[in-house]
């Protein structure tokens, strides 16, 4: 580390604390400048605001030995003088440090003392004439880490010019309180902890009802019923610490930082970067151990599967991009035009419809990810244009095309259909949507139909008019959304018979759906392609470009952790991922030779995608094949270019 200047003094007695010491976050010494009646080594020991180190002497009269190559402060000789260069002169024209540099230094002298790097802690301090904490906040914590709660609370009077609010003082003795007459419990002294109760904690006329709760522990007949029952650690440094932590929330952090500031800096920032890394698609994980701190995060955007790179690597352990960009499979057991594809709420399987009248059900590999046919159900003479997983997977709801008056439910794991339900051969019924509780389901189609059924058919409710292009229940399990001619999405609660308009667009909407918060929802908008609508506060958030949309019916949806993704298929034969926040997209994906008319990300498994065509395949797309580092460069090279 660079030396700011170490006085060559060598005084022991302690520096006088003045009130209005407190809000500076360094000595009056500061950055190396000498004060009268103080030198640099006084507060070797002390002033850093932390318990000198056992060993921190080594023999040394000023308290501090050679270390990490930097002479002792003992006293003013020779090493002082290669020090310092010609003494306190030399001293006064070091630059003084800014405020941003004196809060790096606390915040990284605060992370040395949690590793145990004392005598580290007290070199830090003292060549940069900084103070790690206040010196009562210092005692404070010492006396709160031993249990002496008579002297905390006299630290507490101390305190109180440097608190900002002054019902702070109230709650911060409340808590001291509140763990004095635990212990007091745990310890078998009843007594004593009833005189707390009585005479410290009531009279502070504060969290009247906590203190009811406490008084119920006197009850407790051993020290487990009691920990279990308060949810508290036990005397001791676990407890006493986290009640240190509560206690600093009311500190102002010159007088001393909040529990571990660095780490949580750090994590921070770790977050953010991963928050706006565009092709970031795995679980967000807090540990700063599973990231390199040395580097920023990068997710590659190419078909090799890396994040951050294998030559970088600003994910350690994650050495597959888990993006899905690459095809692992093409399902090719349809015999026509693919229509719709929906992963079950598990991931565990796929459904998907086609023009050739069947629906497959695909079973997902959990450790492969590979898919192998599982069922076929047949007779759907119109073919198959759209399908809904019931909210537990056993049921399967198939609808066709706009001509079809009839609709399917398949109980998937017999593979019997449960019930073929038509109410007239006039009804249009070409979407399909379930209710929460799994025991009713909304159809509908453009000739006006709009039902409520239950699952053997029956007619529950229906809403006369409406001409539904698609349909999605929300969580609450009494709106249900429909699209429809009018270009609009409304909503209809079948309980009270009301309804409302929540989106209005300027072109037909073709399809939606809407994320698992039941906040956003994507629209397939004709001649327009992919919009994100905010239901709540009921604005268009974002255009996404790219996509080929005709008046074709195209399906698009969430996806990836967190459903940070879009994908949607497109009439030139592509499937387009866009990240949330981004309109452009971040890849295009080819292989398909027609119309790709639906895609669908697999809920539970986020590297894995289906996407459905009128060329008669079901592509699943996936995290790319290993590749070495060759490839990579060569990659990364004509990404750069």
């Amino acid at each position: 580390m660079q030396a700011n200047g170490a006085g060559g003094g060598q005084q022991q007695q302690q520096p006088p604390q003045g009130p209005a010491g407190p809000e500076l976050g360094c000595l009056g010494a500061q950055n190396g400048e000498a004060s009268a009646g103080t030198a640099a080594g006084d507060q070797l020991a002390h002033a850093n605001g932390l318990l000198p180190s056992a060993n921190s002497g080594g023999g040394s009269p000023g308290g501090l030995s050679v270390n990490n190559g930097v002479p002792a402060a003992g006293g003013p000789g020779p090493a002082a003088a290669e020090l310092g260069g010609g003494g306190g002169s030399a001293l006064k024209k070091k630059k003084r440090l800014s405020q941003s540099d004196e809060d790096v230094i606390r915040l990284i002298g605060q992370h040395l003392h949690g590793l145990g790097l004392n005598q580290t802690v007290d070199l830090l301090m003292q060549e940069s004439g900084c103070r790690l904490e206040h010196p009562s906040a210092t005692k404070f914590r010492n006396h709160v880490m031993e249990g002496e709660w008579d002297k905390a609370e006299n630290d507490l009077n101390e305190l109180k010019a440097l608190v900002h609010s002054p019902h702070a003082i109230v709650r911060m003795k409340f808590l001291l309180l509140q763990q004095k007459y635990l212990e007091y419990l745990e310890d078998g002294k009843v007594l004593e902890a009833l005189q707390v109760l009585r005479c410290e904690l009531t009279p502070l006329k504060y969290n009247t009802e906590r203190i009811h709760v406490l008084s119920g522990y006197l009850m407790c007949s051993h020290a487990e019923d009691l920990r279990a029952k308060a949810e508290w650690e036990g005397k001791g440094t676990a407890s006493r610490s986290k009640l240190l932590d509560k206690l600093q929330t009311y500190l102002p952090p010159s007088v001393m930082l909040p529990p571990r500031r660095l780490q949580n800096l750090l994590r921070q920032a770790v977050e953010l970067q991963r928050d706006r890394c565009l092709y970031h698609n795995t679980k967000l994980d807090s540990n700063l151990d599973s990231v390199s701190l040395l580097i920023d995060h990068v997710c590659s955007r190419g078909l090799r599967s890396v994040c951050g790179a294998l030559y970088v690597l600003p994910c350690l352990g994650i050495m597959r991009k888990q993006f899905p960009c690459y095809t692992q499979q093409i399902l090719t057991e349809h015999c026509n035009e693919v229509w719709f594809c929906k992963f079950s709420n598990d991931g565990t399987k796929l459904a998907t419809g086609s023009k050739d009248t069947t629906v497959i059900i695909w079973q997902v590999d959990p450790d492969t990810h590979q898919l192998k046919l599982l069922k076929t159900l047949e007779g759907h003479a119109y073919g198959v244009s759209y399908i809904a997983w019931s909210p537990d997977d056993n049921y399967l709801v198939a609808c066709g095309p706009d001509d079809c008056s009839e609709l399917w439910l398949w109980n998937v794991q017999t593979g019997e259909l449960r019930t073929k339900m038509s109410q007239s051969h006039e009804d249009s019924l070409t979407s399909v949507a379930w209710n929460p509780d799994g025991k009713r389901f909304v159809t509908g189609g453009q000739r006006g139909q709009f039902y409520q059924c239950d699952l053997d058919g029956n007619l529950l409710d229906s809403w006369e008019g409406v001409r539904v292009q698609c349909l999605w229940c929300l969580s609450d399990g009494k709106t249900v959304l429909a699209s429809d001619t009018h270009q609009r999405i409304r909503g209809y609660n079948f309980e009270d018979l009301t309804d409302r308009n929540i989106v209005q667009e300027d072109h037909p909407i073709m399809s939606f759906t809407i994320s698992k918060n039941g906040r956003l929802a994507l629209l397939n908008v004709a001649t327009q392609g992919v919009h994100l609508w905010d239901l709540q506060d009921r604005v268009l958030v974002r255009k996404y470009q790219g996509v080929t949309q005709g008046f074709y019916t195209i399906h698009s949806c969430f996806g990836g952790h967190n459903e940070d993704f879009i994908a949607s298929g497109s009439e030139d034969h592509k499937v387009y991922i866009w990240h949330k926040r981004s309109e452009l997209p971040i890849a295009e994906l080819t292989g398909h030779t027609r119309t790709v008319n639906c895609v669908s990300w697999n809920p539970q498994i986020p590297s894995m995608m289906a996407s459905a065509s009128d060329d008669g395949t079901v592509r699943i797309w996936g995290p790319a094949p290993f590749v070495d580092n060759q490839d990579i460069e060569e990659e990364c090279s004509s990404m750069d270019s």
